[in-house]
């Protein structure tokens, strides 16, 4: 069972920052990691294609593909501009093979709240459709209240099942970030109901809730209960990727070798026990 649990841990490559798109896949699939959530600007600076053929030379799956979003325009672009990039998105999912594309809806940006609510479900309603021609799924990602602003005015599960339910789009679900939901008590009762709406599960751990920037630590060092949270997973026979996700300033003077072996060590006792 945990060898192939193991088969389903990934890396986002934002934990890897400074490593290239190629140090990322060789490092990873060198330890042992099943997959790996492809990082948008990484991929195109080291080029689709040689991309595709690396992932196959290693191997290794595409457990996601960050990220598509910013439709009320709290990133400085239009809306149509981001809806453009969130169909190119969806086109470059497809060709590399991703598990799902993560979505970051956009925060409020001076937008009363009904308005706000129907950019962000227009633009999903269109990709929606994109994304079940292409076989693509989407995977909306809430944010914790502390970091959101610029990026989500989604900021915990029954919004963000709200605007699901509003869209209905098969392929529309959630990426369940548990840096950001896990602060919530309920977290791991939620788990029975939502799980097939859950697209990709990131793993990432905290000491405090978040305060404007994201500042994790690593996994099993923090307050959240992430060891129950996969073993309910596990229990509710959850079988899609698991993606580590380990970034901010308690960890930035940890060298990426050491970082990925603690995660896989802690994720894979969890798994074990």
């Amino acid at each position: 069972m945990l060898q192939t649990a193991f088969n389903r841990l990934a890396v986002c490559e934002l934990s890897t920052y400074r490593w290239s798109f190629e140090d990322d896949v060789l490092h990873y699939a060198s330890k042992g990691f099943g997959g790996v959530g492809i990082w948008r600007y990484k991929l195109h600076d080291y080029g689709e294609a040689k991309a595709v053929e690396l992932l196959k030379e290693c191997n290794m799956k595409v457990s996601s593909l960050h990220w598509a979003g910013g439709f009320t325009g709290s990133d400085g672009r239009s809306y149509q501009e981001s809806l453009l990039d969130g169909f190119e998105a969806i086109e470059v999912a497809a060709e590399i093979g991703a598990n799902c594309l993560v979505v970051l809806v956009g925060g409020r940006a001076g937008h009363t709240k009904p308005h706000a609510r129907r950019l962000i479900r227009g633009a999903l309603k269109e990709l929606g459709e994109a994304a079940v021609a292409k076989k693509v799924q989407l995977a909306i990602e809430p944010m914790h209240v502390g970091c959101a602003e610029r990026w989500s005015m989604l900021t915990d599960l029954p919004s963000t099942l709200d605007m699901i339910c509003d869209v209905g789009s098969p392929n529309l679900g959630i990426a369940l970030d548990a840096y950001h939901l896990a602060h919530d008590p309920n977290i791991v009762a939620w788990i029975p109901s939502i799980l097939p709406m859950i697209r990709l599960v990131q793993l990432g751990d905290a000491k405090a809730a978040p305060i404007l920037e994201q500042n994790r630590c690593l996994l099993g060092e923090g307050n959240l209960p992430l060891g129950e949270l996969v073993r309910e997973l596990e229990a509710n026979h959850y079988s899609g990727f698991y993606e580590i996700e380990v970034l901010g300033e308690q960890v930035e003077h940890i060298a990426y070798e050491q970082l990925l072996a603690h995660a896989s060590e802690t994720w894979q006792s969890w798994v074990a026990s």
